[in-house]
């Protein structure tokens, strides 16, 4: 009779007390993301004055290698308000290179001057020259050439600098990358060849 009544009582009392649910597994907690760092600011570049300058040097064409030239970049950058490069790189040609110039057709001698482009450039004029910090005193911009850069020779590439032209007109540093060849035609220097002989402009 015992051995009939024990698992009876086991049963009821697992009916009574109920269904125990197995243990859940422990979760760990979830971890934080990291912080996103913010970027610091990228520290604008100095030019020769210690004044900053606006832009920085772009990556030039295919055909230039960087060097160095202490002396060619001397001549290439100034102060501010003096107008050419408020940075600059000097660059080799390995290659030919095409570079734009507008100049002033009345000064048919400025032609193959010191300051070009690697793009074409486009009008209007007022806009154009204030890209290029280029007083109206210097020249009329009514002419376009374009030239290729002669291997071996060295440039120097940079944003613009400002210039405090005469009647008080002033323009701004410019992000805007000229291209400075030390060209002195009547030292019988030049640094450019296969030109096009130059086109009304714009």
């Amino acid at each position: 009779m015992r051995a009939i009544l024990l698992p009876v009582l086991v049963v009821a009392l697992a009916a009574c007390q109920g269904t125990v649910p197995p243990p859940r597994p422990i979760t760990p907690p979830t971890a934080a993301p990291p912080p996103t760092a913010t970027p610091a600011p990228t520290a604008a570049v100095q030019g020769r004055d210690g004044v900053a300058c606006v832009g920085a040097v772009i990556k030039p064409p295919q055909g230039l290698a960087e060097a160095h030239d202490d002396a060619l970049l001397a001549k290439a950058v100034d102060v501010t308000g003096k107008g050419k490069l408020c940075t600059g790189k000097v660059f080799e040609a390995q290659g030919k290179v095409t570079v734009y110039r507008v100049w002033n057709v009345a000064k048919d001698y400025t032609a193959l001057g010191s300051w070009w482009s690697f793009s074409t450039p486009a009008g209007p004029v007022a806009s154009y020259r204030a890209d290029n910090a280029i007083c109206p005193e210097w020249s009329e911009l009514n002419r376009v050439s374009s030239c290729r850069i002669k291997v071996g020779a060295r440039v120097v590439v940079g944003p613009g600098q400002s210039a405090a032209c005469e009647h008080e007109v002033t323009y701004p540093k410019s992000a805007t990358n000229q291209v400075f060849i030390p060209n002195d035609t009547r030292a019988g220097q030049v640094f450019v060849e296969d030109c096009t002989p130059g086109a009304p402009w714009p």
